[in-house]
């Protein structure tokens, strides 16, 4: 039986990475092709192919380069691939992964890998989370799950994944779900379902849409600014259960009046937004003035989200409200 084909988009990131002296740090080097050399054995596993895209790190990484390699992942998928894996750089991994998960539809799986350590390095972790990535791209029990990050043997849902620590290994968590699955000794191990929205797929994603993390003592200033400067959305990192301070709210009340998107996540790692409390700068009040709670999601979440549904429904605030705050997923 022929093995599955798999194409590898290298995309660069610390994967990539070996230390230049000149320049006193690590720096995109490696090319697809020279990773994958770092894997003995991998063809027992898929037939692999590398297609490069770009040595980038991760924070140079924009909107319109992660739509680039969402075209880039669905021309693989026409051309009847298997599955995708993309090499990515760990800083802006949750984002992308988040983005091709919620625009893609298709029912191959697409995996993201990096890693935490550089090829100088003695801990390189780049080879061993490109080759669980391979498998689990490879694996029939993938199919229909969406998007997915693989790293350290552990595979997590692309909407949900969270990067949680600077630099340690197993950085990358679903905070309020735990892990797909893992990889153990070449096996490919579901534990539980993909939790998937049906798929947003505009033209290309709004820009610019702003995220504000919300302090104590916040007023009304960045608000301000940005729905002066052009944002066609924005997104409150709240506090709490999804609350802001009272001097917040003149500064969301002119974005009502503006009739343009407002998002309000909390800042906290785990759980959900709620209309609870009722004080002025509580999330019931908030949501009174047309702010949309959105669930779990977290601020960087929120904000590719309504990236994505202002491209499909424009300024219609009922069908993004209907978006984002779904709370029935398909299985």
């Amino acid at each position: 039986m022929a093995k599955p084909r798999v194409l590898l988009l290298a995309t660069g990131g610390t994967i990539s990475m070996q230390v230049d002296p000149e320049r006193g740090g690590a720096v995109p080097r490696l090319s697809g092709r020279e990773i994958l050399d770092f894997i003995p054995g991998v063809q027992e596993v898929a037939r692999v192919e590398v297609r490069e895209f770009g040595r980038l790190p991760g924070p140079h990484v924009t909107i319109e380069r992660m739509w680039e390699m969402r075209a880039a992942v669905l021309a693989a998928l026409d051309e009847g691939y298997d599955g995708v894996v993309v090499t990515h750089g760990t800083d802006t991994i949750e984002e992308t992964a988040y983005l091709l998960d919620r625009s893609i539809a298709s029912g191959h799986p697409v995996v993201i890998t990096g890693a935490m350590r550089n090829s100088s390095e003695l801990s390189w972790d780049g080879p061993a989370n490109l080759m669980a990535a391979i498998e689990v791209a490879a694996a029939p029990e993938a199919g229909g799950r969406g998007t997915m990050v693989v790293m350290d043997d552990e595979i997590v849902q692309g909407a949900e994944v969270v990067k949680t620590h600077t630099e340690a290994a197993g950085t990358f968590r679903s905070p309020n779900w735990g892990p797909l699955g893992v990889t153990d000794k070449g096996r490919v191990l579901f534990y539980r379902e993909s939790r998937r929205k049906p798929p947003l797929t505009p033209s290309a994603p709004a820009t610019p849409v702003d995220l504000v993390k919300i302090v104590a003592g916040a007023d009304s200033r960045l608000l301000e600014a940005s729905l002066q400067s052009g944002a066609q959305g924005i997104v409150l990192e709240a506090l709490g259960r999804g609350n802001v301070p009272p001097e917040v709210m003149p500064g969301m009340q002119r974005w009502a009046d503006a009739g343009r998107p407002m998002v309000i996540t909390s800042r906290s790692l785990r759980g959900r937004v709620l209309d609870t409390y009722a004080y002025p700068g509580g999330g019931h009040m908030l949501r009174e003035m047309g702010a949309i709670l959105a669930d779990h999601m977290t601020g960087q979440q929120a904000r590719i989200e309504l990236m994505l549904a202002i491209g499909v429904h424009g300024q219609d605030l009922g069908a993004i409200r209907e978006v984002i705050e779904a709370g029935r997923y398909e299985h």
